[in-house]
């Protein structure tokens, strides 16, 4: 430690924050990493794997005693008098930080039989399972996304201990634009095949669902009409 900072009153652990920046320098170099003065009461260690987003293979050939560099808390124990340090700018929210039906925005990586795999900025990718990517059937995700999209979703669950997020396309967007419309007295667009069905319903003499009633009040009641034409349809080719 040099004079000036010995002269200043030292930071105590107790009052350090996780994710905080400092300015600091290295103290010392050790083969699994470094030592950083960032003016608290102990130095903090960078571990080799917090020195760079790339692999590392030998401190010495990134760092040396006297280096000036930026850190982040990356964890502190007060009562065992240890500081960790990153010289990886930490995401601005973690894992720890996410609460089931949070709406997170994200960039679609990675497509699966299965779902898609969305980055939210926690370091670790959540998943979008094909059920919740419509309220529809869909054969393939990349009928419904494709990477690189940056798209709304919705935290569904979050497994601690496993670091799995479970993600949905259910319940974002798609909702808050209905529910706009709905405040705003406007009607959202009706997709060609809800026409046909609106105008089958009609031809039928089923009674077209009221506008004033609430979106999915409406889809329910055309399911349901739906389902009676569907019958009489059926009856018919029997008689």
């Amino acid at each position: 430690m040099s004079e000036a900072v010995e002269t200043r009153e030292r930071l105590r652990l107790n009052d350090l924050k996780l994710k905080a920046k400092f300015e600091g320098h290295v103290t010392t170099t050790e083969l699994f990493g470094a030592f950083v003065d960032i003016g608290a009461e102990r130095d903090g260690l960078v571990h080799i794997s917090q020195i760079s987003e790339e692999q590392v293979n030998r401190v010495a050939d990134v760092l040396k005693e006297g280096d000036a560099v930026t850190v982040w808390v990356r964890d502190v124990d007060p009562d065992q008098g240890r500081l960790a340090l990153t010289m990886i700018e930490p995401p601005e929210r973690t894992i720890d930080d996410l609460e089931p039906e949070q709406v997170v925005p994200g960039t679609v990586t990675k497509l699966t039989p299965y779902g898609a795999f969305v980055d939210i900025g926690v370091g670790r990718d959540g998943l979008v399972h094909i059920s919740e990517m419509s309220d529809e059937h869909i054969a393939r995700p990349s009928d419904v996304v494709q990477v690189g999209d940056r798209i709304d979703v919705r935290i569904v669950k979050v497994n601690q201990r496993r670091r799995r997020i479970e993600l949905s396309l259910l319940g974002t967007q798609e909702a808050e634009t209905a529910g706009e419309l709905e405040d705003e007295g406007q009607e959202p667009a009706m997709t060609a095949m809800e026409l046909a069905w609106r105008n089958a319903m009609e031809q039928q003499g089923i009674k077209v669902p009221a506008k004033s009633k609430g979106r999915r009040q409406r889809k329910a009641d055309i399911r349901r009409a739906q389902a009676s034409i569907i019958a009489r349809t059926l009856q018919a080719k029997k008689d």
